[in-house]
């Protein structure tokens, strides 16, 4: 059986000498502090499962150590000890989360009795804790649709994950639900009651991204007429999502690295170190080892963010999973006062047929054009045709003559839906699920300007 742990804090140290002898003989681990400051310092190193301090210390006193004790450990039991009792600061201590206020000089047994009943009841609001991570874990998990052996391992994974406090890499192609991975894993975490900031590396300059992230200070560049916290002070005690992180520059990469090793940043034109706190998620669709391996990726970063991975499975990868979101898809968008189509068995196989390269995202929008195009209640194989259209590239499997490669299926798709929103570069990129800059990034990469626009 683990032993409990009990912090004993107390200037005089005869005292604090006395009550650790006493609780050790009684079978719990203790942890001793001559003074609030170090009481406070052993709480941010571990944890505690009951705090004995007494009331009055030089510096740091009793009250201070009660208060910083319940803001790290909520569930911790706090027993504050004085030979300078009053009504008031007995009702200030119960006031604050103290367990129990101990008058100097106690009787043995009777301290005995209250340290037993304090560390039960920290006990049972573990229990209760992990019992309501348990379930809420359970029911994060399941708006991540999908049976498959695959899906099944990636609920499990995360529901493990989402309870330690360290850097996780989010790996998949791109439009797998790396995002929703990233908040389900904030939303089961600790740190769920605090901010979830996401934040797309691809999207911005260099120096836009910088200021950001970190903030400026009045006067650091033009336009700057005042101070600003940047995203990764606003985050504090929660979790930041870093997506496409592969795409951050290497000076860039150099300043995220110190802000992970050292846990503070400076801002933008500033001179004072901010001390920070918060999880950081990142997802990528790069190899980032194969860009370590280039020198386009630092291999410190890397190792900073993978300390644990987890790898979302492509679309292509767990086909049996389809019909179920397809049916999701199209009970999500249906419009209000109609049924959603139910999808036909030869509709299903047609489906499955095609191997998605935009992944979820694709599937997402073949379900709302299926929808557009189709009133009936029974969605069927001809309607599938109609909506992936051969014209267009994207006919299935079985009727494919050459296999195409990720890119020019990437370069088709995006040609099909800006043809489909009539050139409107806005609602396609909101069709495509990425941002304006990112679909311009692509139609640029791809050729697909119009030389007459």
């Amino acid at each position: 059986m683990t032993k409990r742990k009990v912090l004993v804090v107390d200037d005089e140290s005869i005292s604090r000498e006395n009550l650790t002898h006493i609780l050790t003989k009684d079978g719990y681990l203790i942890r001793e502090a001559e003074d609030g400051q170090t009481a406070i310092s052993i709480l941010k190193e571990e944890e505690i499962d009951l705090v004995l301090t007494d009331l009055r210390m030089p510096g740091t006193d009793g009250m201070a150590v009660l208060e910083e004790a319940k803001k790290l450990w909520p569930a911790i039991e706090v027993v504050v000890i004085t030979g300078h009792a009053s009504v008031d600061t007995a009702v200030e201590a119960m006031r604050k989360g103290a367990y129990h206020y101990v008058e100097k000089p106690f009787k043995i047994n009777e301290l005995r009795a209250i340290v037993e009943k304090a560390l039960e009841k920290s006990l049972l609001r573990r229990e209760i804790r992990f019992l309501r991570n348990q379930v809420a874990a359970h029911k994060g998990v399941e708006r991540i649709v999908g049976g498959s052996q695959k899906m099944q391992a990636l609920r499990e994974t995360i529901a493990q994950v989402s309870q330690l406090d360290c850097n996780v890499l989010i790996q998949g192609e791109t439009g797998t639900g790396k995002e929703l991975v990233a908040q389900t894993l904030h939303e089961l975490s600790p740190r769920s009651k605090k901010r979830f900031v996401a934040f797309n590396c691809g999207v911005f300059t260099e120096e836009l991204i910088a200021s950001e992230l970190f903030g400026y200070e009045r006067g650091a560049f033009t336009g700057a007429n005042k101070s600003k916290k940047g995203l990764l002070e606003t985050a504090e005690g929660g979790t930041v999502f870093f997506d496409e992180v592969g795409e951050l520059s290497l000076s860039l990469q150099v300043k995220l690295l110190r802000v992970l090793q050292e846990r503070t940043l400076l801002r933008v034109g500033g001179s004072t170190e901010i001390a920070v706190d918060f999880r950081v998620l990142a997802a990528t669709n790069k190899d980032l080892k194969r860009e370590v391996e280039a020198g386009t990726f630092r291999a410190d970063l890397y190792y900073r963010l993978d300390v644990l991975a987890i790898n979302v499975p492509s679309l292509a990868e767990r086909r049996e999973d389809i019909p179920a979101l397809t049916d999701y898809f199209l009970a999500k968008h249906v419009p209000l006062g109609r049924t959603a189509p139910r999808l036909s068995r030869s509709a299903q196989q047609h489906l499955m047929a095609y191997d998605y390269p935009g992944n979820i995202r694709e599937l997402e929008n073949i379900a709302q054009r299926l929808l557009l195009f189709n009133g009936e209640e029974l969605i069927e194989a001809h309607h599938v045709d109609t909506v992936f259209g051969d014209s267009t590239g994207m006919a299935v499997r079985e009727h494919r003559a050459e296999w195409l490669t990720l890119e020019e299926h990437e370069k088709r798709y995006i040609l099909e839906v800006l043809d489909e929103v009539e050139g409107n570069r806005s609602a396609a990129a909101k069709m495509l699920g990425i941002d304006r800059v990112s679909l311009w990034r692509k139609i640029k990469r791809y050729g697909l300007e119009d030389p007459d626009a």
